[in-house]
């Protein structure tokens, strides 16, 4: 990334059905949080839970936003989602198309 690109991440996320995925990736993005939210379905996820092995069916959701915009996301995930410990990762962009990374920034501006 150049100096003069946008500063975008990717947020990871996952929910544990289709509607609070497309219920937080809609809240996401109209309150320009992120510019884009992927949300991507039947995925399997195995993690260590509370001393056990969990194996259960999630949706990922893959969201697009200014660096700036992480921890307000990140609160707001906290308190819509319905896990105790919701997912949220976000992964810096160190590149891409140019015409995208501007866009993200122009739709996550206040």
């Amino acid at each position: 990334m150049t100096s003069s690109e946008p500063d975008v991440c990717v947020v990871l996320m996952t929910a544990p059905d289709r509607e609070t995925a497309a219920r937080l990736a809609r809240s996401l993005v109209e309150e320009r949080l992120a510019a884009c939210v992927n949300v991507v379905p039947e995925l399997r996820s195995i993690y260590r839970w509370e001393g056990a092995v969990q194996e259960e069916t999630e949706v990922l959701l893959v969201a697009k936003t200014r660096r700036d915009c992480c921890d307000a996301l990140t609160e707001r995930v906290r308190v819509l989602h319905p896990y105790d410990v919701p997912e949220v990762l976000a992964l810096g962009a160190v590149g891409g198309s140019r015409d995208y990374l501007e866009w993200v920034a122009t739709e996550t501006a206040p």
